[in-house]
């Protein structure tokens, strides 16, 4: 059985959210949903999650997952929210732990917090197997990007993350901490390895002017036209060029907040004695590039 796909596109962080489901009625996922948030008030609001819990609703579902694809830099998950709304389980990838440990340190985050993954409900592991009702769905663990990267493929669905993008923008970058862009070439040349009618599912599109923005790409244009490995794109030039482009990028605008959240699978930070609830900022430690 292949699964519907609604796509909810956040255009003030370019990110995809999915709800993958079987039918009108049936069971569902949601994967990558976004937490809105305000750097200039450090506010957070819950519009585009409400957005999908309005379709949610509308098509009657039965929400089982909200499926990571990586703890994600640019943006803040919705995660947390929407298991409270719908009681579904939420998985990521078994390398959070590792995302989770470099960011305990970095951040100096309380004793208590646990960096076991505990604060999700499943963590999975490349070649697990699991069900959406009737849907059957397995992960693919697709690392360069992040530790914890993963596709997750759906019939002929496939949510690749931060993996690729469309074909004329190219790749992730594989700078941040735990990256590794040998890993992240092989990972994508696993995606190639699907099948030719794969679906492929983008969590970004950065739309060139002139252009709405894209969620969905085939694996004959990224095989074909990605700019950074379609053709015949070896590891070495495609390593040599990622380095030499991530080293000129600036950190995302989100990511001292998005990650505080996103590796406690949504949850903010506990409030302090005085009931407010604070967001750490190491100076001097991210990005560099002008």
């Amino acid at each position: 059985m292949n699964p519907q796909v609604m796509s909810f596109y956040d255009p003030a962080t370019f990110t995809f959210t999915y709800v993958v489901y079987e039918r009108e009625g049936g069971h569902a996922a949601v994967v990558d949903p976004v937490l809105d948030y305000n750097p200039a008030s450090a506010r957070t609001s819950t519009v585009s999650a409400d957005r999908v819990l309005q379709f949610v609703q509308a098509k009657r579902l039965t929400v089982d997952w909200i499926l990571e694809t990586h703890a994600h830099a640019d943006h803040l998950t919705a995660a947390a929210y929407l298991k409270r709304a719908t009681g579904a389980k939420v998985a990521i990838g078994r390398g959070i732990t590792q995302v989770q440990e470099r960011f305990k340190v970095l951040f100096g985050l309380e004793p208590e917090f646990a960096t076991d993954g505990s604060q999700f409900d499943r963590l999975f592991a490349d070649g697990e197997e699991f069900a959406i009702g009737g849907l059957q769905a397995s992960v693919l663990a697709t690392p360069g990007h992040t530790d914890d990267s993963l596709t997750y493929v759906i019939g002929d669905a496939a949510f690749v993350g931060d993996t690729v993008f469309a074909p004329e923008t190219g790749t992730a970058r594989a700078d941040f901490p735990g990256g590794d862009a040998g890993k992240l070439y092989h990972s994508i040349r696993k995606l190639f390895e699907l099948p030719a009618e794969t679906r492929l599912f983008l969590c970004h599109d950065y739309p060139p002017d002139g252009r709405a923005a894209h969620a969905q790409s085939s694996l004959a244009d990224q095989q074909q036209r990605n700019v950074h490995v379609g053709g015949n794109a070896d590891e070495q030039s495609f390593v040599k060029m990622r380095t030499e482009r991530d080293a000129n990028l600036a950190a995302p605008k989100l990511i001292l907040p998005a990650l505080q959240v996103n590796i406690r699978a949504g949850e903010l930070p506990p409030p302090d004695a005085n009931g407010i609830r604070y967001l750490r900022l190491p100076l001097n430690q991210l990005g560099g590039a002008k």
